[in-house]
């Protein structure tokens, strides 16, 4: 095998355990604000899923969640994804902008019905309604 489909695999390998890490994390924490942080990644993908099936949903408020999603797949980060704590930032940073910039253009109650997790968390990223 090639060292570079090695390492290919093996990214993978680290991006898909720190996933299964979060999810976890945000199974077995007891409710407050780090079982919030260990969802929102995992709610953020499928509230990306959700909205790119929504008819109501403007396309470049789509073509910003897509970005986002395809950033948060990529193995290539700004901050490497095996760094404890701080690995998954600059995902977490790229889908609440997305989010925010989705949630300028989107219906506030669209948002609201593809967001799995506590309303309070999306209603606290997207900020007083305009």
């Amino acid at each position: 095998m090639p060292g570079w489909l090695q390492a290919v695999l093996i990214t993978a390998a680290v991006v898909l355990a720190s996933w299964a890490l979060l999810v976890v994390l945000a199974r077995t924490l007891p409710p407050g604000l780090a079982r919030d942080l260990a969802r929102f990644l995992p709610d953020c993908l499928t509230t990306a899923r959700r909205l790119r099936r929504d008819p109501r949903v403007p396309r470049r408020a789509k073509l910003a969640i897509a970005f986002a999603a395809l950033w948060v797949l990529s193995p290539i980060d700004l901050i490497p994804e095996f760094l404890p704590v701080i690995g998954p930032l600059d995902d977490v940073v790229v889908v609440a902008l997305a989010l925010r910039y989705a949630g300028r253009r989107v219906p506030r109650q669209v948002l609201l019905d593809a967001w799995p997790g506590d309303p309070a968390l999306l209603l606290r990223l997207l900020g007083r309604p305009r």
